[in-house]
């Protein structure tokens, strides 16, 4: 307890060091029931407790003056915007009875919170997309720092807790969460939120507000839609080469059976070739025989004219059919010589259909390598 004699200089002291206190300060002296002196520090002050009003009956300074005992009690920031510690000691006169009471108020302001301007800056710009690094106390955003790259205007000072589940969940379970935003109304590309809960420093176990960092996912984002757009390529590709190796075997099929059918004419212009050569056997035989019978007619004199005109048609004939052989012979030839020449380019495009076919599956096997490696490439990106 304070004395009333030393009431004087208890406010010189006080005005003092006003301006000296980290945070701020506001002092108050109550006389029986109403405020008489009051002292706040440039830096803080609340526009209550005004000179000339009377002491509330539920106040913490009633108390005091009641027990005749120093009261500490924390303010929560539901009462007056700000958190306060409130010290209050009683004043005593001569005879020991309680007149009074000297009031002191600090601002109960976080570490976190008191260092924000300074920290925040400087840890928007680490991250090399840019960063959103923002604060709550229990009811809205009260302290935000966006990068020169990078901001959105849906986290601004002022927002209700109460608009945001995630951060009404941290402050809920006292726990650190992670959410995900994917919407083209608030930002073109993948957002990132991390919010971390905040202690109070006078009791670990309670939340005070919390701290947030939201980054863009920009380089992700593009990842995922270039791996898509890759893997729908790919797709396409496949199955167009697919389509391709269908195609090639079925030009395989329908050489062999053209390579066949070459071999097949080949063959039978073998089997003309023969038989050209028998039919030239066969006229050199009749040749003979007419000659043979063109002898006998002339032994046979007059009675042998008759036979000896037939004897010369033989002989004609004969010499015709023999006549026709080699053009036979060289048409044959010539149909053996194209056959020839189309069996060998039938069986060079064989290999080659052959050979696309190979290299079609190839392609069609290193296609599906890429499908498979573009479908990892967007998990990855799903990850980030």
């Amino acid at each position: 307890m304070i004395s009333i004699s030393g009431l004087d200089y208890l406010k010189s002291s006080s005005e003092l060091q006003a301006d000296s206190i980290p945070g701020g300060v506001l002092y108050l002296i109550i006389e029986d029931d109403t405020f008489t002196w009051r002292k706040a520090s440039k830096s803080f002050d609340l526009d209550i407790f005004k000179v000339g009003e009377n002491l509330s009956e539920k106040s913490i300074a009633k108390r005091a003056m009641k027990e005749k005992k120093t009261l500490v009690e924390n303010i929560p920031r539901s009462i007056y915007g700000v958190r306060l510690k409130t010290i209050v000691e009683p004043l005593v006169n001569d005879k020991g009875e309680c007149v009074g009471a000297f009031s002191i108020i600090f601002p109960l302001i976080h570490p976190i919170m008191s260092s924000f301007k300074d920290f925040a800056p400087v840890l928007a710009e680490m991250f090399s997309e840019g960063a959103v690094i923002y604060a709550t106390d229990l009811q809205k955003l009260i302290l935000k720092q966006a990068s020169s790259s990078f901001d959105v205007d849906f986290l601004k000072p002022g927002k209700l807790v109460s608009e945001s589940p995630i951060t009404k969940k941290v402050i809920e379970s006292k726990k650190e969460a992670v959410q995900e935003i994917n919407d083209p109304k608030i930002y073109e590309s993948k957002l990132l939120i991390t919010i971390e809960p905040i202690f109070s420093s006078e009791n670990k176990d309670e939340v005070i507000g919390t701290l947030g960092i939201a980054i863009p996912k920009k380089v992700a984002q593009n990842l995922i839609n270039m791996s898509e757009n890759m893997e729908t390529g790919l797709s396409g590709i496949s199955a167009a080469i697919e389509q391709l190796a269908a195609s090639a075997s079925q030009i395989h099929t329908n050489e062999q059976k053209l390579n066949q059918e070459i071999s097949e004419v080949s063959s039978l212009s073998e089997q003309i070739i023969e038989l050209s050569y028998f039919i030239k056997k066969i006229a050199d035989e009749t040749k003979m025989l007419g000659l043979n019978a063109a002898i006998e007619s002339a032994r046979a004199g007059e009675a042998g004219k008759g036979f000896g005109v037939v004897s010369q048609q033989i002989r004609k004939l004969s010499d015709q059919s023999k006549e026709t052989v080699p053009k036979i012979k060289s048409l044959t030839d010539k149909i053996k010589e194209k056959a020839d020449n189309s069996s060998k380019m039938s069986e060079n495009s064989m290999f080659s259909s052959q050979e696309q076919a190979s290299a079609t599956e190839e392609v069609t096997a290193s296609i599906e390598e890429l499908t498979a490696l573009s479908t990892e490439l967007n998990k990855i990106a799903h990850k980030l």
